[in-house]
């Protein structure tokens, strides 16, 4: 999570639901250069919010997030192959309806940024990109797809997007569409009327490890918080509770989801990030694929573990990681306490000769060597839960 700066608030961008929050006692910070909360000290504050995704439901405004959209220019089939070049995962197999996890690689085979590439329609996709580097993927999108039929369009800032996630999740946004949401599967969307709106994108998505939903409705100010009152109103007897970046945080950490700038940079490669499931190497071509090659036949000098702290204290992202013997070994991308495990936790980039479960790690705190040692990742996931019918989803 990016910590606040000194730039005065004014000079931030804001989501349309940015006076909901300050009315709701929200601690505001600079996150990307947008005004976001990143707690509700009246409600409970970072560990309830966290808990109340992990056990009931939360919501989330995410509105900060870009939109950048992919259709088809003079003859169908430009859209498909401009994302197929820009992105490292294979569109060609998402239907109608379907989404997945992907990247953007610079031809480095590093990271421009992390993307969930959505198919609309035939010949039609929608990216949802990062806060923080929002301008530079909208430039990139269209610097590389020069050469393709198709049309790109930036819908950043159309639309307001809310996170509705935990178990009960479903429950909460079944009150308010007429969409059937029980057999949307995970990483896949839907359209439906959504508190009187039609048409509204209904994705069975989000970055928490839980179950959940993101819908996408009209940006301005008055229809944003009309839905945010309804999503609220209607999860009040769940217990839900408004979540700000801290719980984002430390819930996509329990769950080991990647965070550009901390996990995956533009010094960082996919084999190095542990993200190669998501790099499909059969297909005949995208930006940064011969340089993967070239990584994989190297060798990678660094790869990405879990860390649990055996002795007191928290390892923060920056803090660095050293052997028994004092030599310096890595770097902590992303650490603090996690709220469902009730330990101290971090995800560290060392030599993969520590890799083993078990390893020993001494972290930087300090100036004091404190222990801790490799663990299985992701540190949380989601129990399954009986289905509507009663029946263990298979």
């Amino acid at each position: 999570m990016e910590s606040a700066t000194t730039s005065a608030v004014t000079e931030l961008r804001k989501t349309a639901l940015n006076a909901v929050h300050r009315r709701l006692g929200a601690r505001m910070v600079n996150f990307g250069g947008w005004d976001m909360p990143v707690e509700y000290p009246a409600t409970g504050g970072l560990v309830a919010e966290h808990k109340a995704v992990r056990n009931g439901v939360g919501v989330f405004d995410v509105s900060h997030m870009g939109d950048i959209r992919i259709r088809s220019g003079r003859v169908p089939g430009g859209a498909l192959a401009a994302v197929q070049h820009l992105s490292m995962n294979d569109a060609s197999k998402l239907a109608i309806g379907q989404a997945h996890y992907s990247a953007m690689l610079y031809p480095s085979g590093t990271f421009v940024d992390d993307v969930v590439v959505h198919r609309l329609g035939d010949d039609d996709y929608l990216l949802v990109i990062n806060a923080g580097t929002r301008e530079k993927d909208i430039q990139w999108v269209r610097e590389n797809t020069r050469g393709f039929d198709c049309v790109v369009e930036e819908l950043s800032d159309a639309y307001t997007q809310l996170a509705i996630q935990g178990p009960r999740a479903v429950d909460v946004l079944q009150k308010l569409t007429d969409a059937h949401l029980a057999p949307i599967k995970n990483y896949w969307f839907t359209h439906g009327n959504v508190c009187g709106l039609p048409n509204t994108l209904i994705a069975r998505t989000g970055y928490t490890g839980e179950d959940g939903f993101e819908i996408y409705v009209p940006s301005d100010g008055a229809t944003s918080a009309a839905v945010w009152d309804a999503v609220m109103n209607a999860g009040r007897e769940f217990g839900i509770l408004p979540c700000g970046l801290g719980a984002r945080n430390t819930l996509r950490l329990e769950a080991k989801m990647a965070l550009y700038g901390h996990e995956i940079s533009e010094t960082i490669n996919v084999w190095e990030a542990g993200l190669e499931r998501y790099a499909k190497m059969d297909k005949p071509e995208f930006i940064g694929r011969e340089a993967l090659l070239a990584a994989k036949a190297a060798g990678i000098t660094r790869t990405l573990v879990g860390l649990e702290m055996i002795d007191r204290g928290i390892g923060r992202d920056g803090y660095g990681c050293c052997s028994d013997s004092g030599s310096a070994i890595g770097m902590i991308t992303s650490g603090s306490p996690s709220p469902t495990l009730g330990k101290n936790i971090a995800l560290a980039y060392v030599p993969p000769a520590m890799f083993a479960i078990g390893t020993t790690v001494f972290v930087e705190i300090r100036g004091q060597r404190v222990k801790a040692q490799v663990v299985l990742t992701p540190f949380y996931k989601r129990p399954k839960r009986p289905s509507a019918s009663g029946k263990e989803p298979s």
